[in-house]
């Protein structure tokens, strides 16, 4: 088979290399539309590649209906000459999130078992559209919305995602064009779930009453955003040795007020998250960036963990915490001095 999808995509492969030639993939098949044209459109490319082509598809067990979705999975690979493995999970939180962090882990044992060099998972135009939606509802930073990268790496093995070209009308149109058999999830319309009712109410809201293209609009908006965070993190790379004291932890504060206060905030949560490892939200990062030029001594309030950043000369030092004195010790065997008032 060869057509307008096969033309579009075999061109975007030769323009970035995503799946060079030879290339041993892994791919990610739920048997639903977006998966199953994915997969198709890589057996079809495959003469031109010369591709080892596998499939994994994970039976998460929320639904009564999942060893179904499994064995339609299975017949489908076998029918399509396509080596495929089945992954149930063990028992999970029912959160997405849970979820999500169980396939990828599965996508990487598996690969890697299967000397794979990419995993490719089916995510579309409509799919980065929706996320950025909902991470700009809930809340995040400008890096958070430069969501679903089209390739980045997943531990040793590089996760791509092809189709981020196309919508999901158009996966559905390929399906429906070559006559391919796609599995129909009910929880797709259960308007429970978040991502449902933004992608069955809010999207066709948006594109009826603002914009038509609204889905392309937004992902070409998380595309620009992606590539900022590509240019800021390559600077914060260079830049770490020069602000980033490894022992003791500190941070150089008149080197960080030379910087461009976007790059302030990177370092600086940078810095927290190496450390802190939880918690780092903007209003953290803002406590923390009235010290590059507070005077000596200055500190912020308790930090995640207990600990707190503290003006010492041209330094931000991270102070950890320590446990506090034993009731048997007397209060007048020494003075103590005060303690440093918070910054706020």
């Amino acid at each position: 088979m060869w057509g307008i999808y096969h033309a579009r995509l075999h061109t975007t492969l030769k323009t970035q290399q995503w799946l060079p030639r030879g290339a041993r993939i892994l791919i990610a098949l739920s048997g639903g539309q977006d998966s199953v044209c994915l997969t198709r459109l890589l057996l079809d490319l495959q003469p031109y590649w010369q591709w080892f082509l596998a499939a994994v598809h994970c039976d998460h067990r929320w639904r009564a209906d999942s060893a179904a979705n499994a064995n339609f999975v299975q017949a489908l690979a076998q029918q399509w000459h396509l080596p495929c493995e089945v992954v149930s999970a063990p028992p999970l939180p029912k959160t997405e999130a849970a979820a999500r962090s169980w396939r990828y882990q599965v996508f990487e044992t598996v690969a890697k078992a299967l000397d794979c060099t990419h995993v490719v998972t089916a995510h579309t135009q409509s799919d980065r559209a929706e996320s950025l939606l909902l991470h700009l509802l809930r809340g995040t930073s400008p890096d958070g919305l430069a969501t679903l990268l089209p390739s980045r790496a997943l531990g040793a093995i590089q996760l791509v995602r092809p189709l981020l070209g196309m919508t999901r009308a158009e996966t559905a149109a390929f399906c429906q064009t070559y006559g391919l058999p796609v599995w129909q999830d009910a929880t797709n319309h259960h308007l429970n779930y978040r991502r449902n009712r933004l992608r069955l109410e809010l999207i066709p809201y948006l594109q009826a009453h603002f914009n038509p293209n609204v889905e392309e609009v937004l992902a070409q908006t998380a595309e620009l955003l992606a590539s900022d965070r590509a240019y800021f993190e390559a600077e914060v790379e260079r830049l770490a040795p020069t602000v980033i004291r490894e022992h003791p932890p500190a941070l150089e504060r008149l080197r960080l007020r030379e910087l461009p206060l976007a790059l302030q905030r990177r370092l600086i949560q940078r810095f927290l998250r190496q450390h802190l490892k939880r918690g780092i939200d903007f209003s953290l990062i803002e406590a923390v960036r009235p010290l590059i030029t507070a005077g000596n001594g200055s500190q912020t309030s308790t930090l995640p963990g207990g600990y707190h950043l503290r003006v010492c000369g041209q330094w931000l030092e991270l102070i950890r915490p320590t446990a506090p004195p034993p009731e048997s010790v007397p209060a007048d065997q020494g003075e103590r001095s005060p303690p440093l008032p918070p910054l706020y």
